[in-house]
């Protein structure tokens, strides 16, 4: 498990495309050249341990190490031509590198593709358990990110998350 985590906003914009066998809809994909935000989680991990999910993220045997020295000199390292094969530092926390991994290509450059109910459920409650942002937050941004905007509406993604009961503070007075 990581470290920490922690609730971060990067630039750029978070989009759907392609289609996941596993979920059954668009994977979410980062563009850092498009202007916008994107809410996001930052985990505290180790090297090792963030070559062991790029790998799976990449269909490729986890256990190998990752060379992150293109990417932290030059901020971009493109290892192939398939989805998350390239790796992005976004900036630095506390000193340390903040680094994803992404599509080679841009949003502009793919069809974009609706994400399944299951994966919207799982990005949103991911984003919602970060702490820094409420439930109508976070619908309201996945809803509009290119891909979800015009197919998932702030209600339906609400509706996905459930209720959360309000917690009495005893009679006022």
């Amino acid at each position: 498990m990581p470290v920490k985590s922690i609730p971060v906003e990067l630039a750029g914009a978070m989009y759907f495309a392609t289609e996941s066998p596993v979920w059954g809809g668009g994977r979410a994909f980062y563009d850092p050249q498009v202007s916008g935000r994107v809410l996001a989680r930052a985990h505290l991990v180790t090297v090792e341990q963030f070559a062991d999910i790029a790998a799976q993220e990449m269909y490729r045997e986890p256990g190998t190490d990752l060379d992150l020295t293109d990417v932290l000199a030059r901020g971009r390292a493109v290892l192939g031509e398939g989805r998350y094969e390239t790796l992005v530092c976004v900036g630095q926390v506390d000193r340390m590198p903040v680094l994803t991994f992404t599509a080679p290509w841009g949003m502009k450059d793919v069809q974009r593709v609706p994400p399944s109910p299951s994966y919207v459920r799982f990005l949103a409650l991911g984003l919602l358990s970060a702490g820094a942002w409420d439930r109508e937050a976070v619908a309201a941004y996945v809803a509009a990110c290119p891909g979800a905007a015009g197919y998932w509406s702030e209600q339906g993604i609400a509706g996905l998350l459930g209720h959360r009961p309000r917690i009495s503070r005893g009679p006022k007075g």
